[in-house]
């Protein structure tokens, strides 16, 4: 009786117990670009609204682009500098919606080329952060905190 028991629980372990690293990083990279294609998804919408001056679009897609900085998949990295750009990003989301409501398209439409922007700026820097784990690369996190801390 002991063995069938000792059995069943190593049969479990070994069924249930699949904690492969590699398969885990693939699922959070699954996660993360169906976060990408939302924010991708919502950024055209605010194009669209744009484009034909539908001022409810703008503010409907930007507020979800503002929602999607809240999910965890988008704040998976902690550093300073990700922060920043998330930053960065929910401010220039936040104008778009008050620009939408304010039935300012010029204004809207610098707030979208702010918030585009924004996205180019974060994802160089995690190309660069991607880069720089790569065996004899230099870790730009610390140069920059090193940078900071030198600056008068």
């Amino acid at each position: 009786m002991k063995k069938l028991i000792a059995c069943g629980v190593l049969l479990l372990l070994c069924l249930g117990g699949n904690d492969d690293p590699a398969t885990h990083v693939q699922a959070k990279g699954k996660q993360v670009s169906k976060v990408m294609a939302e924010k991708l998804k919502h950024s055209q919408r605010v194009l669209e609204g744009i484009a034909v001056a539908d001022f409810k679009k703008i503010e409907t897609s930007a507020d979800q682009l503002i929602e999607l900085t809240k999910t965890e998949e988008w704040l998976m990295n902690k550093t300073p500098r990700y922060e920043t750009h998330t930053n960065d990003f929910r401010r220039a989301a936040e104008t778009l919606i008050r620009k939408a409501k304010d039935k300012n398209i010029d204004g809207a439409t610098l707030a979208f080329f702010d918030l585009t922007s924004s996205c180019v700026r974060c994802h160089q820097y995690l190309r660069e952060t991607r880069d720089a784990r790569l065996p004899g690369s230099i870790d730009l996190d610390k140069v920059f905190a090193l940078e900071r801390k030198v600056q008068p």
